[in-house]
């Protein structure tokens, strides 16, 4: 653990706040629970926040707040934080900093933590296990146009590419995730066809990843859509447990995607907390589904996540602060709520 930033018994450290009101959340007990027993019983969620979040913001945060953060977000009971890139700091320089950040956290991973981190070829595999790095992603994109924007390379160059690091990272032990981008629609293209989301799955499976993250880039999916893309792939070998999806909410149809994803079968949803972040090269694309939209959401569902909502929702508080800004997160925004103090009579 990092002792760089304070952390008091008291919970979250905070800096000067010009909001000082007593909190006003949602009253004890809410919200209810009313399980549906077509939904699953219990949902992974990966935290992309310290990375997919951080990687888009203005701000470039010391490394000791992102340790800060990421032991947080442990703390208040996600399991899979991911935690950094390895992508060179050229492209994505507000991470340049993945030698320094990962020793900080390791240890995490003695909590039973996972903490994956985004590699985008041989040179950066080569990073990441001497750091003892123990899970990586990859990130493929379906259309050509975000392959040449994104890798600069076509669809099958880039997946080429990703093979010998697939293949040495299964040899080395590690568990390998692929992303793919524009699942759902493309600015260039428009309308993406499943079949083409299919055959990228088909390849990243041949390869050796573990878990297929399906990406709605630019927050163009709606139910339907998804629903089709899932059967699918089911249809296609590829199993719901294989499969996590990971939505932006710039159409505000993040949850209602989710819940279309587990009704299919889907148990892992990717998710930032306060909402930070989402994808660099992708225009408009902002908006990465909260976590704390998705744990109230969850939560109401009766569906077992290992979470801790007011905990975590403290922690985006806190980011939040060093970030100079609030996040987008509505179900944040109620949480942590401060109370504007009645104004005092006076006299007539």
């Amino acid at each position: 653990m990092t002792p760089a930033v304070d952390r008091p018994a008291g919970g979250p450290s905070r800096g000067p706040a010009t909001d000082t009101g007593p909190r006003q959340g949602p009253p004890a007990g809410l919200p209810q629970r009313v399980p549906d027993p077509d939904l699953p019983r219990r949902v992974r969620i990966h935290e992309v926040g310290p990375r997919d979040g951080l990687q888009n913001e203005a701000a470039i945060l010391p490394v000791e707040v992102k340790a800060e953060f990421i032991h947080r977000l442990a703390d208040a009971g996600l399991d899979t934080v991911e935690a950094t890139s390895f992508v060179h700091p050229r492209w994505v320089p507000r991470l340049a900093d993945a030698e320094q950040l990962y020793p900080m956290v390791a240890d995490l991973a003695d909590r039973g933590v996972r903490l994956p981190v985004l590699v985008p070829n041989t040179r950066g595999l080569d990073r990441a296990l001497a750091l003892g790095v123990r899970e990586i992603a990859i990130f493929a994109a379906v259309t050509e146009s975000f392959a040449r924007a994104n890798l600069n390379r076509t669809v099958a160059e880039s997946l080429a590419v990703f093979e010998p690091v697939v293949a040495r990272a299964r040899a080395e032990g590690l568990r390998v995730r692929g992303y793919l981008s524009m699942c759902f629609g493309d600015f260039e293209e428009g309308p993406v066809d499943p079949a083409r989301v299919v055959e990228v799955c088909r390849r990243l499976d041949a390869m050796g990843c573990s878990e297929l993250s399906l990406g709605d880039t630019i927050g163009t999916a709606t139910p339907g859509h998804v629903a089709r893309l899932l059967t699918d792939l089911h249809a296609s070998g590829i199993a719901p447990d294989r499969i996590a999806v990971h939505f932006h909410d710039t159409y505000g149809q993040a949850l209602a995607n989710t819940l279309t994803a587990l009704r299919h079968g889907v148990t892992t949803v990717d998710a930032s907390a306060g909402g930070l972040g989402g994808c660099p090269y992708a225009r408009s694309a902002t908006g990465n589904l909260a976590t704390e939209d998705l744990l109230w959401m969850l939560d109401g569902l009766g569906i077992e996540t290992g979470v801790d909502l007011r905990r975590l929702a403290a922690t985006s508080d806190w980011m939040a602060e060093h970030l100079g800004r609030p996040g987008p997160s509505r179900a944040l925004r109620a949480l942590t709520h401060r109370a504007t103090p009645a104004p005092e009579d006076k006299e007539p």
